[in-house]
């Protein structure tokens, strides 16, 4: 018997979240943010700068705030960050010289400031700031422009008019901008009516790569452009249906490498790896014959929206660094450009965040475990040699956190699932234990070696936790992925129920009478579909969910493309195959406790598909109950206010302990 103490929902505002790691130009300090709640429930991160020589970083920021993107200038003398005092603030740009002194800042702009990327000369800032076209950036106060202001009509002429990160978009666009260190000057390279992605700077510091998407809203596409600063003139280096971002430079200046697909399957596709020779505008596809998903497809629930910067050169161009994810782990690579995959750091781990110094041969790595929620290693890329740089949650020593086990089994159909259990905190042999299977959402995307609170929450409260990547899952290659499309409710589900079937015949410490069922967004989907084609789940709580295909075509902030995606048809071509796909047809058929949760400002799954399935179910007289949580989005469980995130945690773990214990 541990005796450590178990996990608590409190421990979630304990953790220190680690991101963005930025290695300096010689190769001697790593700066990077952590992030913590604070005890007066906000989020406030601080800028680190540590030795790799060193045990511990040094904080070089202070106060409430946060802080995103640390960037070394190329000689060595500067430190730009994005900074925000206040929550109602606008992030601006910030500059610490390394020689020794306070951080000025560099904008004061209404709109606010991020996304820096040095010029090659370190004289430079490329940033991206936000606002409408033709109308004049302004400087100054950033006061609430609402403020004893009179409400006015929301006019909607797009197609494209919200988004579940954003809100109600209101006609600005993220433009692109140079701050000029000597004269303390800004100029505005853009002035358009859609939004700019930056991803880098020519060798010679003439243009700019950045990716766009310059067709109407129903044609979903990204592609590279170069940005000439001398004219402010764009060129347009890719076509087709297809997207493509992140690109960088190589060495020389004569070759893009960067990340994208050509939707061959839609949303469905792997990204893969490319090359693009400026001289000829050939375009070669890297990892064409790798059966993998470039990029880091893991899911967690400690951090969200971590940043990629994009493959990296070595210093020779002759290859790139990028991460890839497969069989639930993210990992190191390089690929040369004759298409050669090295593993240069792979494990039983999540690889979120990565930099590399080409000149020095070093990588600094941000890893996280089923056990640590995030540390920076440093790699020698010459001799392979790793070590951690940081331990930024001892706290967690005296916390039991169980490590899960890999489960492998076959479908009916002979495909292979892949998936985890959690045994509880306190586990004994010989003892039935109740037992909640939890679905990921996307479905494109992965459950994986990563620190998971929630999961691990389940199983300090006394539960087994299975979780497992059924078909539609990143990690299992391409045909795998795909194969949810058009299928909603089918061999997906199968592939749950073969899951849980398998854990069931592997331990016997299931309690097969005391069995609870949950997920988010797709898993709330899934979820829903489970509870209305099998009574075999005692509890069940459906988290910012689909029910109803139909109204989610045209609520969604992506219905008009996702459904079609998706489900494999829209409202206007095939109502009746929506409908078939959608819970609420089969409510009649839900026996099973339901709690029901999600956010008000969710404009991915909006609140009305949970409003659709809770009437339903009240109307029939059965037992739901529905939480509506204010000031949250589809990322509640990730961003979402802090003491929402932990009543959101509460009902749940109150929910499965009323039924299940």
């Amino acid at each position: 018997m541990s005796s450590k103490r178990s996990l608590t929902k409190e421990d979630l505002k304990k953790i220190n979240v680690i991101n963005d790691p930025h290695l300096s130009p010689d190769g001697s300090r790593v700066a990077y943010v952590q992030q913590f709640i604070t005890d007066d429930d906000k989020y406030t991160s601080h800028l680190f700068v540590q030795s790799t020589n060193e045990s511990e970083g040094t904080k070089w920021t202070y106060g409430n705030g946060r802080v995103f993107s640390p960037r070394f200038s190329p000689d060595g003398k500067w430190l730009v960050f994005v900074a925000a005092k206040g929550e109602q603030e606008k992030p601006q740009l910030h500059l610490l010289s390394l020689a020794g002194g306070e951080a000025r800042p560099l904008t004061t702009l209404k709109n606010g400031a991020s996304q820096p990327f040095w010029s090659p000369d370190s004289q430079k800032i490329l940033f991206t700031t936000t606002y409408q076209q033709n109308s004049s950036p302004t400087k100054g106060d950033q006061s609430n422009d609402s403020k004893g202001k009179k409400s006015e009509p929301l006019v909607v002429e797009r197609l494209k008019y919200k988004s579940d990160a954003s809100g109600f978009l209101d006609g600005k666009r993220k433009q692109l901008a140079i701050y000029e260190l000597s004269s303390e000057s800004i100029t505005y390279m853009t002035d358009d009516d859609y939004d700019h992605e930056p991803s880098g700077w020519s060798p010679d510091g003439k243009k700019i790569v950045y990716s766009a998407n310059k067709a109407e809203d129903h044609e979903l596409v990204s592609h590279l452009y170069l940005l000439d600063i001398a004219t402010k003139s764009s060129e347009k280096l890719t076509k087709g249906d297809a997207i493509f971002t992140t690109a960088v430079f190589s060495p020389d200046g004569n070759t893009l490498a960067f990340y994208g697909h050509k939707k061959e399957f839609a949303g469905a596709t792997q990204m893969k790896l490319w090359t693009m020779d400026l001289n000829s505008k050939k375009l070669v596809c890297l990892t064409n014959n790798w059966d993998v998903h470039v990029t880091d497809a893991a899911i967690g629930d400690v951090r969200s929206g971590h940043t990629n910067p994009g493959p990296i050169w070595s210093k020779d161009g002759s290859k790139l660094y990028i991460t890839a994810s497969t069989q639930g782990n993210t990992n190191f690579y390089s690929v040369s450009l004759n298409g050669q995959i090295n593993d240069l750091y792979s494990g039983k781990h999540h690889v979120y965040g990565y930099h590399v110094n080409p000149a020095k041969d070093q990588a600094v790595l941000g890893v996280s475990t089923p056990t640590n929620p995030g540390d920076l290693h440093v790699i020698n890329l010459t001799s392979g040699h790793t070590f951690p740089l940081t331990d930024a949650n001892k706290w967690l020593e005296g916390i039991h956190i169980q490590e899960p086990e890999e489960i492998h089994c076959k479908t009916n159909d002979g495909w292979e699932v892949h998936g985890w259990v959690l045994k509880p905190h306190g586990y004994e042999a010989n003892k039935k234990y109740p037992t909640i299977l939890e679905i990921h959402g996307g479905p494109h995307a992965m459950y994986g070696n990563t620190f998971f609170h929630e999961l691990q929450l389940f199983a300090a409260k006394g539960y087994i936790v299975l979780y497992s990547n059924p078909r539609g899952s990143h990690g299992y290659g391409q045909t795998f992925v795909d194969a949810c499309r058009g299928d909603y409710g089918g061999k997906d589900y199968e592939d749950l129920m073969a899951f849980l079937d398998a854990s069931i015949e592997k331990h016997d410490c299931i309690d097969v009478e005391r069995l609870g069922v949950t997920g988010g967004s797709y898993g709330g989907f899934m979820t829903n579909w489970i509870v209305s084609h099998t009574n075999r789940f005692k509890a069940a709580a459906t988290l910012r969910c689909i029910s109803n295909w139909i109204s989610f075509y045209g609520v969604s902030d992506i219905g008009y493309f996702f459904t079609e995606w998706e489900i494999g048809t829209d409202l206007l071509k095939d109502p009746e195959k929506l409908w078939n796909h959608s819970p609420l047809k089969y409510v009649n058929n839900i026996e099973t406790p339901l709690l029901i949760l999600h956010g008000e400002r969710d404009f991915r799954c909006p609140v009305e598909q949970a409003e659709q399935l809770f009437v339903a179910l009240k109307h029939r007289g059965k037992d739901t109950r529905f939480v509506r949580f204010p000031d949250s989005n589809h990322e509640l469980s990730r961003s979402g206010p802090p003491h929402l995130r932990l009543a959101r945690l509460e009902e749940l773990t109150n929910w499965f302990d009323k039924f299940l214990k």
